[in-house]
């Protein structure tokens, strides 16, 4: 029995000396580690970091010292600024980008900046990211290297990564620490990125779907895409595949294809075709559409067929309104716009007739 005890004793020693000796407590750093993303078009861009504060300290050419240092401590003799504290910042791109014109692949990369005066700074984007801090920073696994200009910013206590001037496919990241700001131009080829995404999986179960072929085919008339190519998928959604059908909406992306290609002829006789089988809300849309083209006389054509269709709408008496505004023809217009306010319209509806009716002098 004194023996078991003796054993029991002994074991719980061991166990609590080995927990003792590999556990530690978690307690919070200095300089608190944040992530920032932002999503540029359909590619996702991150900046994971450590925050130091300025506490009062100089800066630049200080605490932070100008151009490439011996730190004293790793490999480097010649080791770059770390963008942060603690581990190295790192970047990571869910796509290929541009980083101040110069191409990056996707991936994730160490972040660096070679501090200079007079407002200048050196980029660099490293293959490595595990590192601690630049104290073992090689040049030679540089990937991207940069000459930026740094800019006057308002005060951040706390070193600060963040976004801004930000479009479908660009944006600026800036560093801002102090009252310096340390911006870098990026940008993403997004109707390439969408575009190839699309036909990586238009061999696949993605691709026997007849609408993601017309979204193809839509997105690369209305974003720069290759014509050619967006009028060979809209033609497969329309005829010639076990998912083809043609209906309004793939005829009138044909013909919209075709007259951005110069081929008015044959875009002109898609467009009636469309129409025809165009419901009541598609064919006002159609409407408006050829208001915007400047087409008058397909778009009365087109609003005058919704009329004659449902002539109950006021919505109709109020689109031809605004296309015989368009034209000029005022005496129409406010003949039209009129006959919409004379049938209890919606209130939208009500409100866009007596709009232009106060425009064109006539309520």
């Amino acid at each position: 029995m004194k023996q078991n005890n003796l054993f029991t004793a002994l074991l719980c020693f061991f166990l609590l000396f080995s927990l003792n000796t590999t556990a530690q407590l978690q307690t919070p750093q200095a300089s608190a580690k944040a992530t920032v993303m932002q999503r540029i078009g359909v590619t996702d861009i991150s900046v994971t970091y450590s925050r130091p504060s300025v506490n009062g300290r100089d800066l630049w050419g200080n605490l932070v010292p100008y151009g490439m240092n011996n730190l004293g401590f790793g490999t480097a003799t010649a080791a770059p600024w770390r963008a942060g504290a603690n581990e190295n910042t790192t970047i990571t791109f869910a796509n290929d980008a541009s980083v101040e014109g110069k191409t990056i692949k996707a991936g994730t990369y160490g972040l660096f900046f070679e501090v200079k005066p007079n407002n200048q700074a050196t980029l660099i984007l490293s293959h490595d990211t595990q590192a601690w801090g630049s104290f073992f920073y090689d040049k030679n696994h540089d990937a991207l290297r940069a000459d930026i200009t740094t800019t006057e910013a308002p005060h951040h206590e706390l070193l600060t990564f963040e976004f801004s001037n930000i479009t479908p496919t660009s944006a600026v990241l800036s560093l801002v620490w102090g009252e310096k700001a340390f911006p870098v131009n990026i940008s993403v080829n997004t109707t390439q990125i969408v575009l190839d995404d699309f036909k990586a999986k238009s061999t696949g179960q993605f691709g026997f779907n007849r609408q993601n072929w017309e979204q193809a085919a839509a997105y690369a008339l209305n974003n720069g895409g290759d014509l050619n190519e967006a009028l060979t998928w809209i033609d497969g959604a329309i005829a010639g595949n076990f998912y083809s059908q043609k209906n309004f909406n793939n005829v009138a992306i044909k013909a919209q294809i075709l007259n951005k290609m110069g081929r008015t002829d044959e875009y002109a006789s898609l467009m009636d075709e469309a129409a025809g089988m165009a419901n009541k809300q598609q064919l006002n849309a159609l409407g408006y559409q050829m208001i915007a083209a400047k087409d008058y006389d397909r778009a009365e054509k087109y609003f005058k067929q919704n009329i004659a269709n449902h002539p109950e709408d006021p919505n109709g008496y109020d689109s031809l309104g605004e296309c015989y505004k368009n034209m000029g023809d005022t005496k129409n217009a406010i003949k039209y716009f009129k006959k919409s306010l004379s049938m209890n319209p919606p209130a939208n509806v009500k409100a866009n007739s007596e709009k232009h009716l106060k425009e064109l002098g006539a309520l």
